[in-house]
């Protein structure tokens, strides 16, 4: 199918051709991650340890110097311990945790992550995790 323009000719077929090539080219663009997915997964991930009681292993997912006196951690898990029975008291416990969203900057590996928590009494609060990449792992700051 070919058409006369001011004297030049156009194959259509050609220029149907080029235009599915440039959108399928551009359909097959690689399906990204937001940045911040991961630290969201992370934060999340360490805030379902204190619902199952795993208190060491919440503490252990803190952006802390490798070596801690031990009672400085002794004390940290304590902390997380009392927190949780905190929210017994006063909420009924905590029931769940959902990603809301998770921003990320990229260049300072640092991501802030908003969780909505589900209480027992059905309440529902917003907080910020503030997350750092560390080794290529996301650890709570």
């Amino acid at each position: 199918m070919e058409r006369t323009y001011k004297g030049r000719t156009i194959e259509m077929k050609k220029i149907l051709f080029f235009l599915f090539c440039v959108v399928s080219l551009f359909s097959c663009k690689e399906n990204v991650q937001n940045p911040g997915y991961y630290a969201g997964i992370a934060a999340k991930g360490y805030y379902d340890l204190l619902l199952e009681g795993k208190y060491d292993e919440f503490v252990a997912g803190q952006n802390m110097p490798r070596r801690v006196p031990e009672e400085y951690r002794r004390q940290l898990v304590l902390n997380a311990k009392m927190f949780v029975e905190q929210q017994e008291k006063e909420h009924r416990g905590m029931k769940d945790f959902q990603v809301l969203d998770a921003k990320a900057d990229t260049t300072h590996h640092i991501a802030d992550v908003y969780l909505s928590i589900t209480y027992g009494d059905g309440t529902k609060e917003q907080v910020v995790v503030p997350m750092v990449e560390v080794e290529k792992k996301w650890k709570m700051r």
